[in-house]
């Protein structure tokens, strides 16, 4: 499928942040995407998930937090990480014609998203790339309190071995927030994605997450 690029920069907070645009042609909704606390937009399993939506016929847009463009160690505090997820979302609409804009994080990158959405930012859906619910080995300190007040579709898609949210964590969250939010599991896939006895590379790890943001998105547009 042909698909149309356009890199540019979003001011943040006075700060510039990198973008790309990736819209295939006859689009049906927007994916904005944010990374996750270690890697940029660019790392391969970003970019294998957003080619493989584009070929789905997916808008993409990702982008990179400002400590991340900075080249800075340590995630942004959230009041900057939320003000680049507004930013990022008015980008995305003002390039989207109208479509569907939806919200999709790995890791850090979803946590943020979903406290924006928490805030008032508006958006068709959320999908979460692995939940990071609570720091490895420290599952009293549950990152869990802002989902609950959330009402749009959400779509949580985990390993099964991820230390950040084991099934019998996630699972009870899930339930909780009640019937707009689905979860799946892949099997014996780690936080990354990763299956220990898998031959698939980085990039493919990512675009096995393509189909089902597909139609997640199919069923709430």
């Amino acid at each position: 499928m042909t698909t149309i690029e356009e890199a540019f920069s979003i001011t943040v907070n006075g700060s510039r942040i990198s973008a790309l645009f990736s819209e295939p042609v006859e689009a049906v909704a927007t994916i904005v995407l944010a990374h996750g606390a270690g890697a940029g937009m660019d790392h391969p399993f970003l970019t294998g998930f957003t080619e493989a939506l584009n070929d789905l016929g997916l808008t993409t847009l990702r982008f990179n937090f400002p400590y991340m463009e900075a080249g800075k160690k340590f995630p942004d505090k959230p009041p900057v990480a939320l003000a680049a997820w507004r930013a990022a979302m008015d980008s995305a609409r003002e390039r989207s014609a109208g479509r569907a804009v939806f919200a999709v994080g790995k890791s850090f990158g979803g946590r943020m998203a979903s406290m924006a959405v928490a805030e008032g930012m508006d958006a068709a859906g959320l999908v979460f790339l692995g939940y990071p619910l609570h720091a490895p080995k420290k599952p009293e300190k549950m990152r869990d309190a802002h989902l609950y007040g959330l009402e749009l579709p959400m779509l949580f898609l985990q390993g099964s071995r991820d230390p950040f949210a084991q099934p019998r964590e996630l699972e009870p969250v899930v339930e909780h927030i009640g019937s707009n939010a689905n979860l799946d599991w892949f099997e014996g896939a780690d936080h990354s994605f990763k299956v220990a006895w898998s031959k698939r590379t980085t990039g493919q790890d990512g675009a096995l997450l393509a189909a089902p943001v597909l139609a997640f998105v199919r069923a709430n547009s």
